[in-house]
């Protein structure tokens, strides 16, 4: 099997420190050395992905750098202290249309640190390091010299190594207590616990459900996106959460890689029963949206003829449903559903 290690998410821009912080304090209007009253209940600060997000008080204006970490944000009721949101493959999830439609998107992609910064936030939060580090937005100290807190997603840190050119590899399974982790840790960063616990317990109420589906025969194959040399779900990502929640067999799970990119005849040897696709809005890769990788599937000399292309195995789901995000109990619903449809579960 070939495998190449990039990535299917994310355009970057950098902007050179000098210049961010010369911005940044102009937005932001306070340095590190700037004393605050600690408000009551207060400070409160979270053990996150190796460093500490301390806050002062309820965060007032947040920019939250990826689609998952907003959905998240808004499912908590804090659309009102969102002064920002960008890098987004999919339309807002409905229910939360109303509370997320005045927020200011910053950019489809990634933003530039200084427009960032042009908003004033006194938080950042991220679902993925490549947003929040090296060579992203900007890194966790960058903002944390500015006097602006940060919080990155343990889905993204725990468990994985980020080190090289690609989307990471998984040192262990992403679990939903991950997940339930981030939940937690902003809803406590904000002072409403008590949503947070209500979110978490809707999830795992909906995934218990779907765990009564039995479908272990069957083999299925996630592709995010790129038509030239595909990004399939390796083992151990939200893909992999989908595939244990409905007890089928990933037919890449010997890689750990995050979204390994495959040959089209390796995909043909796999030859899953089904088919999972990223049905996405943005335009940043080849084949984003659903009808695009069918179109291409059915055209394809090497996949026209696979049973699952020819028989129309096929599952759209959102891009954020194979990101680690809350619409990932959503895809394994979806999921459980269709192979009830094609007569592959019970």
């Amino acid at each position: 099997m070939t495998i190449l290690h990039r990535s299917p998410f994310r355009k970057f821009v950098a902007v050179p420190a000098c210049l961010s912080a010369l911005v940044g304090l102009a937005a932001c209007g306070a340095g590190p050395e700037a004393e605050q009253q600690a408000a009551p209940g207060y400070p409160r600060t979270i053990d996150n992905c190796g460093q500490v997000t301390r806050v002062e008080e309820p965060p007032k204006r947040v920019v939250s750098l990826n689609q998952g970490s907003t959905e998240i944000l808004l499912s908590l009721g804090l659309g009102d202290r969102l002064a920002g949101t960008a890098t987004w493959t999919d339309p807002i999830l409905p229910k939360l249309e109303e509370e997320g439609a005045d927020i200011p998107r910053l950019a489809e992609n990634a933003p530039s640190f200084e427009t960032v910064l042009d908003v004033e936030p006194d938080m950042v939060t991220a679902s993925f390091q490549s947003t929040l580090g090296v060579g992203g937005v900007a890194t966790r100290k960058q903002f944390r010299d500015l006097g602006v807190a940060s919080y990155l997603s343990p889905t993204d840190c725990i468990g994985k190594d980020n080190s090289g050119d690609g989307d990471g590899i998984r040192t262990e399974p992403l679990t939903m207590d991950m997940l339930y982790g981030e939940i937690r840790d902003l809803a406590k960063i904000f002072d409403v616990e008590q949503r947070g616990e209500e979110l978490v317990a809707d999830l795992k109420q909906r995934l218990r459900k779907v765990r009564e589906t039995t479908a272990s025969d069957v083999s299925v194959m996630y592709w995010f996106a790129n038509s030239e040399a595909p990004y399939m779900a390796g083992c151990c990502g939200s893909p992999g959460i989908i595939t244990d929640t409905v007890g089928t067999k990933n037919a890449f799970d010997d890689t750990k890689g995050e979204w390994p990119q495959v040959n089209w005849e390796t995909v043909a040897e796999r030859n899953p029963d089904v088919i999972v696709l990223g049905d996405l809005t943005r335009r940043s890769q080849t084949a984003e949206s659903g009808k695009a990788k069918i179109d291409f599937l059915e055209s394809h000399p090497v996949t026209k003829n696979l049973p699952a292309v020819k028989n129309e195995r096929f599952v759209q789901l959102s891009g954020q449903a194979l990101n680690p995000s809350i619409r990932m109990v959503a895809g394994a619903e979806k999921l459980a559903g269709k192979l009830r449809e094609f007569g592959l579960a019970d």
